[in-house]
């Protein structure tokens, strides 16, 4: 049965075990989920696209498999890095905070999601739907040795989705898109002393630079995202000073609203490098289309009233970061993200999770699945 010290007990064991990505290796949290579950009588099935990169999949059947449900949470985190006060897999309790990495996120996320799930198993409660808890490899570098193959090779179906991976118990209904592009521009080399006899690709990706930024997007404005934004994210060019660069590349990270179409905004981008040289090759490296649920779907009305009964109000928000809802959303599965985390605290040092979020997440999530429960015919 539920008991607030438990749950505390598993957050801290979750972030005692090292799930950086990179280098990326789930192995040990992975099988650590499995044998919490296994205590309880769920069964949990592990599946591996990489070497050590492990996603799992536990099922709790309900009284109709009519509809399903997927709860998802992910096991790495980002590095550690340095200079820690408390100790990255100390899970040290201060301040009726919880520290170390992946606290918030997310780890935290995920032990609200297992001690749900173990809970209902032990009260031998079964919902009017099935509940997929899926805790997912590599969310923290793409995805690809996760959320990605289980959806696109069909192993994951479900009707609904929720993701936790939030803060405060912020309900995301709504995330921008995102373009990766790198443009490599090629020159003439010359020697430093002459640069009237060479072309300088480094002044042409500067150039190609103001300009990108100067871009003038056409797109309607969102009530819960703010216009799109362009970043520049690396530069690199030249092999010495005293010669003229023959080549140089940048990378581009562009932020885009729903309704807009990317393949226009490439389109824009290559346009532009294009006007101020044509020595230069454009590479799309990531794409990630823009999703968004209609604010009175079923998954969003029921997170809503479980907020209001947890927290006495709902923060419906938007996303600037691209998050999984998309991968969900190209499938044709409606999906809405939230979680328990504390606000600023994603790959900071010292992340922490606050007790109380903890607690009050375990009784959203669980007042949320029992009003889904009432909804679902």
């Amino acid at each position: 049965m539920y008991n607030p010290k438990r749950l505390i007990k598993l957050t801290q064991d979750l972030i005692k075990i090292d799930s950086q990505n990179p280098p990326g290796d789930e192995k040990e949290i992975a099988f650590f989920v499995k044998n919490t579950f296994s205590k309880c009588g769920l069964s949990t099935r592990l599946i591996e696209f990489g070497k050590n990169r492990f996603n799992t999949i536990t099922i709790l059947k309900g009284r109709s498999s009519k509809a399903s449900l997927v709860i998802t949470p992910h096991l790495d985190t980002v590095p550690f890095g340095k200079n820690w006060k408390f100790p990255p897999r100390g899970a040290k309790i201060y301040s009726n905070r919880v520290y170390g990495r992946g606290a918030t996120d997310c780890k935290g996320n995920l032990a609200v999601g297992m001690e749900v799930l173990r809970t209902l198993k032990e009260e031998k409660i079964k919902l009017n739907y099935d509940i997929i808890f899926l805790a997912t490899a590599d969310e923290e570098a793409g995805s690809h040795y996760g959320l990605i193959p289980l959806l696109k090779k069909h192993i994951i179906k479900s009707t609904y989705a929720i993701i936790l991976d939030s803060d405060d118990y912020n309900i995301i209904i709504a995330q921008k898109g995102m373009i990766h592009l790198k443009i490599a521009i090629s020159g003439k080399m010359a020697h430093g002393a002459y640069p009237n006899r060479g072309v300088n690709a480094i002044l042409l990706a500067v150039k190609s630079i103001e300009k990108i930024k100067k871009l003038k997007f056409s797109y309607k404005k969102h009530r819960l995202l703010k216009p799109p934004t362009i970043n520049i994210g690396t530069i690199k060019g030249g092999d010495k000073v005293n010669m003229v660069a023959d080549w140089c590349e940048f990378e581009v990270d562009i932020r885009f609203l729903p309704g807009m179409d990317s393949a226009k905004i490439i389109k824009a981008i290559r346009n532009i490098v294009g006007f101020v040289t044509p020595e230069f090759n454009l590479e799309i490296t990531a794409v990630q289309n823009p999703c968004q649920i209609d604010p009175d779907h079923l998954l969003v009305r029921s997170l809503k009233q479980a907020s209001l009964e947890q927290t006495g109000q709902s923060r419906i928000k938007g996303s600037e970061g691209a998050t999984v809802m998309t991968f969900f959303d190209e499938q044709g599965i409606p999906v809405v993200a939230t979680g328990f985390g504390s606000s600023g605290c994603c790959h900071i040092v010292d992340e922490y999770v606050k007790i109380d979020n903890l607690i009050g997440g375990y009784k959203m999530l669980r007042d949320f699945l029992f009003i889904l429960d009432k909804k679902i015919n």
